[in-house]
Formats: C-alpha cells, sequence, structure tokens
C-alpha cells in the first residue's frame, strides 16, 4: 500500500488522529473533575448554612408547639425546676415590627375582611338594628318622605259638578348622621409580638363598643348628637294619638300587669297594615314577667322558638329582647310593638375609619376609630308601647 493510500482524506494520518482524540479525553476528564469538586465544595456550604440556620431558628409562637421543641419554655421550666438561669440568659430575644400604608391624613379605611366581621357583630347585638330599616348614605342626612294624609274622594253623578277633594299630605323626615367613635389602645410591645391577632382584637372592641352604644340611643337616645331613640317622642293615649307621636296602651294597673287583656288590646291598636311584620321588643326582666301570662284556659301566652336560632314568639309574633328598654315600673312604657322596618329609620355611612396614634399615650398605641350614623321614627303609625299605668 502507498504512503498516499494510508492518510485520510482531510490530509492526518491515523496516528494523529488517535493521539488527538487523547487529548480530548483527557481535558473532558479534567473538566468533569473540576465541576465535582465545585459541586462538592457547595454542598460543603449549603450543609454548614443549614446547621447554623438551624442553631439560630426562630422560637415558635405558635400555641401548638410542646414546651420541649420550644428554647425558652425550656429555659423557663429549667428556671422554675431548678433554679438554672444560664439556658435563660444564653436566650437571643428577637423582635419583628409591623408596618401598615396610612393615607396622607394620617389614616386608613378598615380593609374589607374587618369591616365585615364588625358589620355581622352590628347585626347580631344591636338591637333595633335587626328589625329596622337600614339604608347606607353618603351625604350628611337622609330624608324619609311620609304620606300620611288620605286624599279625598267622592261619588259623582251624571250632571252634577265634581267638588275639589282633600289632597294628600306629604311629611318630611330628617335623620341627620352623628359621628360614633371608639379609642382601644394596647402597648407597643404587644403589637410587636407576631402571634397577637391585631385585626381580631381591634375588630372586637370597636364592635363592642359601637354595638352598645347604637343599642341604647336607637331606642333612648335624645337626638343630641346621637340618633333619637323611638321613645324619646312623646307619647300619647293611642285614642288621642296624632302624628308625630307614639300612641300607647295602658297595661290597666300601676306598674304591673293588670291581666293579659291589654297585651290583646296593643296588638290591635296596630293597623293591619303593619301587623303582618310586627315585632315585640323589651327587655329580659320585662320578658321573664311576660312569660308567666295565660289565657283565660290556663295557656300561656308566650312560646318558645321551635328552632335554634329562631326568635320566641308571643301571641304568635316574634320577640326581640332588647336590654336597653325600660323595666317595668310605674309609667315605664316597656314594652314596643310594631313593623320596625317601616316605623325606624337607621342612616349610616358605609366606610369606617380608623387613626393610629402611636405618640398621645406612649408607651400605648392608640386606635381612634369613627363611624357616622343616624337614626329616628320613620312611620309613627307603625310603633306602638305599653304603658305600665291605670289609664
Amino acid at each position: 500500500m502507498s504512503t498516499t493510500e494510508t492518510k485520510a482524506r482531510d490530509g492526518q494520518s491515523a496516528p494523529d488522529i488517535k493521539s488527538a482524540m487523547s487529548g480530548f479525553l483527557s481535558d473532558f476528564r479534567n473538566f468533569q473533575a473540576d465541576i465535582k469538586s465545585n459541586f462538592q465544595k457547595q454542598e460543603e456550604r449549603l450543609t454548614m448554612l443549614d446547621r447554623k440556620t438551624m442553631i439560630a431558628g426562630r422560637p415558635a409562637l405558635s400555641n401548638s408547639v410542646e414546651a420541649e421543641g420550644a428554647p425558652h419554655q425550656k429555659a423557663f421550666e429549667a428556671y422554675l425546676r431548678s433554679g438554672d438561669e444560664d439556658a435563660l440568659r444564653g436566650l437571643t430575644i428577637e423582635s419583628k415590627g409591623l408596618s401598615t400604608a396610612v393615607a396622607a391624613d394620617g389614616g386608613y379605611l378598615v380593609d374589607p375582611e374587618t369591616a365585615a366581621s364588625i358589620k355581622s357583630v352590628l347585626r347580631s347585638d344591636a338591637s333595633i338594628r335587626a328589625i329596622a330599616n337600614v339604608v347606607n348614605v353618603e351625604a350628611t342626612s337622609f330624608d324619609v318622605l311620609i304620606d300620611h294624609g288620605e286624599m279625598g274622594s267622592g261619588w259623582a253623578t251624571e250632571t252634577a259638578s265634581t267638588i275639589e277633594t282633600a289632597t294628600p299630605q306629604i311629611e318630611r323626615i330628617t335623620i341627620q348622621l352623628h359621628e360614633l367613635s371608639a379609642m382601644p389602645k394596647a402597648s407597643q410591645r404587644l403589637l410587636d409580638d407576631s402571634a397577637f391577632d391585631i385585626d381580631g382584637w381591634l375588630a372586637g372592641r370597636i364592635a363592642d363598643k359601637f354595638a352598645r352604644a347604637e343599642a341604647a340611643a336607637f331606642i333612648n337616645g335624645d337626638g343630641i348628637d346621637k340618633p333619637k331613640g323611638f321613645l324619646t317622642h312623646t307619647v300619647s293615649d293611642n285614642e288621642t294619638w296624632s302624628w308625630g307621636e307614639i300612641g300607647y296602651i295602658a297595661s290597666g294597673s300601676d306598674g304591673a300587669f293588670g291581666s293579659a287583656d291589654p297585651l290583646i288590646d296593643l296588638v290591635y291598636s296596630l293597623g293591619a297594615e303593619y301587623r303582618a311584620n310586627a315585632t315585640f321588643v323589651m327587655n329580659s326582666k320585662t320578658a321573664g314577667a311576660v312569660r308567666k301570662l295565660k289565657d283565660g284556659d290556663g295557656r300561656f301566652l308566650w312560646a318558645d322558638g321551635l328552632a335554634a336560632g329562631e326568635p320566641a314568639r308571643l301571641m304568635g309574633y316574634p320577640v326581640l329582647i332588647a336590654e336597653d328598654m325600660p323595666d317595668i315600673s310605674s309609667g315605664s312604657n316597656a314594652i314596643a310593638f310594631g313593623d320596625f322596618a317601616a316605623g325606624y329609620t337607621v342612616a349610616e355611612r358605609p366606610d369606617l375609619r380608623v387613626l393610629r396614634d402611636p405618640f398621645s399615650a406612649k408607651p400605648h398605641v392608640l386606635f381612634f376609630a369613627t363611624k357616622r350614623v343616624g337614626g329616628d321614627v320613620s312611620d309613627f303609625a307603625a310603633i306602638k308601647v305599653m304603658k305600665f299605668s291605670v289609664s
């Protein structure tokens, strides 16, 4: 075979190709060894970081962690049991700061979740709000237009002229919105603890304050910087009742029930158009006295609800227990009966504002919450009361 035949087409001989392949494989092995070495170093560093993180881990704040699993609890237990305070001295105290975004005026609207929880508490605890007409407004007042007059009519003949009849009367009732406020406080140390439920605590405190203030105002409010309660309007004998007054039925005895008959009179003193949606309102002491009343056949007038959450019934009508209603006493209006959805209107702005003040009561933080709400009687014919008097 000739020399030219032993050479490759590209001009290189077979020994040259073998030498090149050997050099390439050697370089690849060196590269592979370098990669393995780098991976090993990275793994060692990660292992070292994991060990440091485990040593300086956060102490658990959850109540579900057992005592032996939380370092601060173990240290405190050792101190209580043996007086060994070395473990306590070795603990690292760690704190976390919370921050919120505030508007330019220093306040912010409560987040939707918190506002929803507050509203649910108000509906269940604020007495008259549960059965009244509740409207949301964006203005400083809310006007209710009531047509309480009758339009005249008459029979006409074929030849006689038609005479002018009476024109219906329209009454405007203006419900002013007033500011309802609450100002709970908490220490800064308590707020710095991430285990403290600031939203739940704040919602609970505000809801409790607002619910009790509203419940009292809707019944006994004087209308000065607060809603006007239906019992603060003039109460007159139902026989001489006129618009702008709340009609009453006498119990027949001074500060007591003469019999169960006045309850029947109270029910039927209300117009038929209102009775279909009417509710009794009284406090717990009055309810205790009413439960003892019986009809002529010895049957109790009071009937407990048949299902959980269903209100008790008196003579077939639901009973709302409102603790701000007066007790049975001489001349008191301790029982109300009416269609409160038509007779009483609660007007409120839908927003609730909270201002965080960390300066006025250091080291405490004040949370100044405000809401605008108003209420008043919107239909005087829809509510009647029982007056505990002879006449």
